[in-house]
């Protein structure tokens, strides 16, 4: 047992549930879970959403969010069990022996205090480390993880980092008090591909050199497999399936792992483009108020009805500035769009209602893209009422046409988007969008938020309602298998200029530029060693040049 540091035996979790109209009721959301780490090692933690992933990672800390308490069973760390050793030794322990990193370091940094400060706090008030001694380890630390200028990059507010850095110094904060154990929380989820491997790079290397033991929750199985020793795969707040990473890709036992094994297999045959487009996109340059450079230059792009044009590239690149051009929230500087065989106005105060409603758009975010306060069928009967005049009988059975369309069926009107999971918000989000009968559907990064089962079913459904409604759709995002998956035409961006574009077969064959070349190799594979492979062959490449 001296190599054992966390010990988690017959963990359950309960939560307290709200219906609207009822009395409020508690509920069991994690059920029975055991589990062992030994020091220096790593437990994958996946799933889809609502499996439990993160709750139970953060019962490692004894803690509960959002109205979540554990309701029975053992949590021991160094040895003692720190669900009876009261606030007092869970206070002892959080910050100290136990660090956690989560999804969204944005959210999770105070923007008036600078790096330094905030990821040397914890450090200093446990006493590990003087202020001259926590400061020095956190520019080792950064210096460690790959940030640029070490010496000085605590100095900066976290606004005046990229996501990909912010990340990184968030996992410097945890290791900062040297903990026993850091808790990972989808680190890399809302990162581009070529951010990704950075930090992954740099979150391997740290837990090897620390020696820290971690838990690392993802719903990525390709992503977990680079880091982790063993997997434990979830559902529904039960164990799975729990074993060793090579056992776990290569002879998964489960029904539920295999699916999650061979997720994105879904084929899509590339359609040849129609003679004339729907949406052209003719030398568009643009940038923001108060900027002294273009975000967007010279871009020219089609999309043709009934297929798919893939807007890929890292955080940063144009993607959802282009679409903001498209959209009119942001005229260009140079340019024009021409949509429908007519050209648009530059603004969106200059477009007719009928442009409103045959270009729509689905957002990244389904819980911030919907009113928490109204029901499914007021959120689908809006552009119902504001573009066709319908109401009363004929509104509802549109309504539930739209909800059958997109897989949801009958008992979803009266629901609110609180009482939806995130694919199902997504699919709502759907449903509104096909309400204006759109003629393209700009889709924002739909899935990157979605575990890759939920994802799938969304870009299924994408695709069937595509053959149904001759919908065309201008789909951004940074995932290449999604690309690979939905995709006729691909537009690779760099730095607000179109660096690749073409058929998707052109496209993805070589010979590669740079970037491209890049973009490609950095999709995670399921198999062991990837990330080592990946990071081997650039360094050879850099030794080469």
């Amino acid at each position: 047992m001296s190599d054992m540091l966390l010990n988690v035996r017959d963990l359950k979790i309960g939560a307290t549930v709200y219906p609207p109209g009822e009395t409020p009721r508690r509920i069991e959301i994690v059920h029975g879970v055991s589990f062992d780490l030994e020091k220096g090692k790593v437990l994958g933690l996946i799933g889809e959403s609502g499996a439990g992933k993160s709750t139970i990672g953060l019962s490692a800390m004894g803690y509960g969010r959002g109205g979540v308490e554990i309701t029975g069973g053992e949590v021991w760390v160094n040895g003692r069990d720190i669900l009876r050793g009261g606030l007092k030794g869970l206070r002892e322990l959080r910050g100290a022996e136990v660090t956690y990193v989560a999804q969204s370091a944005a959210a999770s940094f105070n923007p008036a205090k600078k790096l330094m400060e905030q990821v040397t706090e914890a450090a200093i008030h446990h006493r590990r480390f003087s202020r001259s001694e926590a400061e020095a380890r956190a520019v080792e630390l950064f210096d460690k993880l790959g940030l640029p200028d070490p010496e000085h990059i605590g100095n900066r507010y976290p606004h005046q980092v990229s996501g990909g850095q912010l990340q990184r110094v968030m996992t410097a904060l945890a290791l900062c008090p040297q903990p026993d154990l850091v808790v990972f929380d989808e680190p890399t989820t809302a990162l581009d591909v070529t951010t990704q491997i950075d930090v992954l790079k740099a979150i391997k290397e740290a837990i090897k050199d620390t020696g820290v033991a971690a838990l690392y929750i993802t719903h990525d199985l390709a992503v977990v497999a680079q880091v982790s020793d063993d997997i434990m795969v979830l559902r529904q707040g039960e164990t799975v399936e729990y074993g060793s990473v090579r056992q776990i890709i290569e002879d998964p036992h489960e029904d539920y792992t295999r699916a999650l094994v061979s997720v994105r297999s879904i084929e899509h045959e590339e359609k040849p483009p129609s003679p004339d487009p729907v949406l052209t996109v003719r030398g568009v340059t643009a940038r923001y108020k108060g900027l002294s450079f273009d975000v967007l230059q010279n871009v020219n792009v089609e999309v043709h009805p009934g297929q798919t044009l893939a807007v890929v590239g890292e955080s940063g690149s144009g993607k959802s500035t282009l679409a903001r051009v498209i959209t009119g929230l942001l005229p260009p500087r140079e340019g024009e769009i021409e949509f429908a065989g007519r050209r648009l106005s530059p603004g969106l105060d200059g477009r007719a209602r009928e442009d409103l409603r045959e270009l729509q758009m689905i957002y990244q975010m389904a819980d911030v893209a919907m009113n928490p306060r109204q029901t499914v069928g007021t959120i689908i009967g809006r552009p119902l009422e504001f573009y066709f005049g319908l109401r009363g009988a004929e509104k509802q059975t549109r309504i539930q046409e739209l909800l059958d369309e997109i897989e949801l069926g009958d008992g979803f009107q009266d629901r609110y988007p609180a009482e939806l999971s995130g694919g199902q918000k997504q699919r709502v989000c759907i449903a509104r969008a096909l309400a204006a009968r759109p003629r393209l559907i700009i889709c924002d990064e739909v899935t990157s938020a979605l575990d890759p089962l939920v994802a799938d079913g969304i870009l299924k459904l994408l695709l069937d309602l595509q053959k149904i409604e001759d919908v065309a759709y201008l789909f951004i995002t940074h995932d290449l298998a999604t690309v690979k998956a939905i995709a006729d035409s691909i537009a690779v961006m760099y730095h607000g200029k179109v660096q690749r574009y073409g058929p998707k077969s052109q496209v993805l064959a070589p010979p590669f530029d740079d970037y491209t070349d890049l973009l490609l190799s950095s999709v995670p594979e399921m198999k062991l060693g990837w990330l080592e492979e990946v990071l081997d062959h650039r360094r050879m490449e850099s030794a080469g040049h």
